[in-house]
């Protein structure tokens, strides 16, 4: 365990080391009589595909699941900014869950129309050959962006897979794949069974996979390390994603060894780590969306970070988070930093939580703006994926080894290879995962299929003077293994609106 400690000294004054929004608008506002004539209209449209991406991989998608457990404390300066989920005060009303469950069915609207329209034009017989394979590859990539928003509804807004009856309607989500927007309230679906939207997720991942393997055939220049555009190595990393949540074990190991022994992607060693996160750079980066300075960018993280003088911060990481990154650890130097906090006019020094430190590329001005690229996929959650998975079966146990012991040459300096049991090898990827992928959204997810629950470090000792300044209400924070507010609420305004949801509101709401 890694020692943490701030001097007093430091409190005194001595030198120190050196909100996100939410997408409010609804996505993908369509003209369905006038947008896509052609294949260029296509193009343009396609394109929303990946503003729709990259806006589920920053800002509140992916920081408000992961403050809302165990790793962070929330300072009583911050506004109370993302406090509902801190402080476990979800409720079915709550803005930013209808956001977010808003958002997924904008994107998901958005990919049907995608789908139809490219299939449309793929069946008039009216395009040459290279027009016809980029159409494929829009239908694809639409099929991918339906599945993905499928998939973060059924792993937020539906109870964990493992945990309930996954044949019963009313357990999954709302199932539409067809572009027919209606005021109809008669005609709103109500919630399928959980094992049907997993279905479509792994249809729709299946026909992107098999779209864009056709596709590099033509070009495989996205089947290379920190491509923008989505490729076959993406959505295999999503199939064992999606397999790994579900408790299919031997597609998660399959899927997940797809993508390591490509061999077109090779983990970031100790000496590359650090810069990874600084130039969104990396041969490990499997996909990363595309920013640029001229754009309005979002910020991940501010979240954590409130200020660009390195003065205030809303979110710090507790003292176990802190201590359970070992000696040797690249990844501590790597999201950590002392700063001097100033709250109510005193101050502390703290850590904070610095893994997206900002792209100095991205900057608008002289001061940092915190805004990185969101890197959608890496090798590394393959690596965990492969190892975790093929615990669960003797006949892969010692490739999910060799995993293991590769990841971890590349993170810890003088690793020593080890030989891990199955029970062995679980624990050790729980404990990986919490390392490796903090801040990436992970955590909720992670903490639900394992059924396991948490309390959070209420100490820190790393500053005890930090005590006073957390929130009182989320600094002890606990959940049961089976609190139902590892599950987030169906909106109100949904429930309200869609007479076919009466009685499926999710437990303990």
């Amino acid at each position: 365990m890694k020692k943490i400690y701030i001097s007093l000294m430091l409190v005194l004054g001595l030198g120190l080391l050196s909100s996100c929004e939410m997408d409010k608008k609804p996505f993908g506002s369509i003209d369905e009589t006038t947008a896509v004539q052609n294949v260029n209209d296509l193009g343009r449209f396609r394109a929303g595909v990946y503003s729709a991406l990259r806006g589920m991989n920053t800002g509140g998608w992916i920081t408000y699941q992961d403050i809302q457990m165990d790793q962070f404390h929330g300072l009583i300066s911050n506004g109370n900014r993302v406090g509902t989920f801190s402080n476990g005060l979800l409720t079915s009303a709550d803005g930013d869950i209808e956001s977010m469950f808003a958002g997924c069915y904008s994107r998901i609207a958005t990919a049907n129309y995608l789908i139809e329209k490219a299939g449309e034009m793929a069946k008039s017989g009216a395009y040459d050959e290279a027009n016809l394979a980029l159409i494929n590859r829009y239908k694809a990539e639409g099929h991918f962006l339906r599945a993905y928003s499928y998939f973060f509804l059924a792993d937020h807004f539906s109870e964990p897979y493992a945990e309930v009856d996954a044949t019963k309607e009313g357990t999954g989500a709302m199932l539409v794949t067809k572009y027919n927007p209606t005021g109809d309230v008669d005609a709103y679906p109500s919630r399928s069974s959980l094992d049907a939207t997993y279905a479509l997720i792994e249809s729709d991942l299946e026909a992107a996979y098999t779209g864009l393997k056709e596709y590099e055939t033509v070009d495989a220049s996205n089947a290379a390390p920190n491509a923008i555009y989505l490729s076959s190595h993406a959505v295999a990393a999503m199939q064992a994603r999606v397999a790994l949540v579900k408790g299919d074990y031997e597609t998660a190991f399959a899927k997940a060894k797809e993508v390591i022994e490509s061999g077109v992607y090779t983990l970031a060693t100790i000496e590359e780590y650090p810069s990874m996160w600084v130039n969104d750079e990396s041969n490990e980066i499997i996909m990363r969306s595309f920013m640029s300075k001229q754009e309005g960018l979002s910020s991940t993280g501010a979240a954590y970070t409130a200020s660009t003088n390195e003065t205030s911060a809303d979110y710090i990481p507790t003292f176990y988070t802190l201590a359970n990154f070992p000696d040797g650890d690249v990844r501590f130097d790597s999201y950590f930093k002392v700063w001097r906090l100033d709250i109510e006019g005193t101050l502390y020094a703290s850590y904070v939580f610095l893994k997206y430190p900002g792209n100095p590329a991205l900057r608008t001005t002289e001061e940092n703006n915190y805004v990185n690229m969101p890197k959608l996929f890496r090798l590394s959650e393959q690596y965990l994926i492969a190892a975790e998975a093929g615990a669960h079966n003797s006949a892969t146990l010692a490739e999910a080894n060799a995993y293991m012991n590769e990841f971890l040459a590349n993170r810890i300096s003088g690793h020593t290879a080890g030989n891990f049991t199955a029970d062995q090898l679980l624990t050790a990827v729980q404990g990986e995962r919490e390392r490796e992928l903090i801040g990436e959204g992970f955590r909720m997810s992670d903490l639900r299929r394992w059924n396991i629950g948490f309390q959070r470090y209420a100490d820190h000792s790393e500053n005890p003077a930090l005590d006073a300044v957390v929130v009182a209400a989320g600094r002890a924070m606990k959940y049961d293994k089976d609190d139902y507010r590892f599950t987030w609420p169906i909106p109100k305004t949904e429930m309200d609106s869609n007479p076919q949801l009466k009685g499926q509101q999710n437990p303990g709401y």
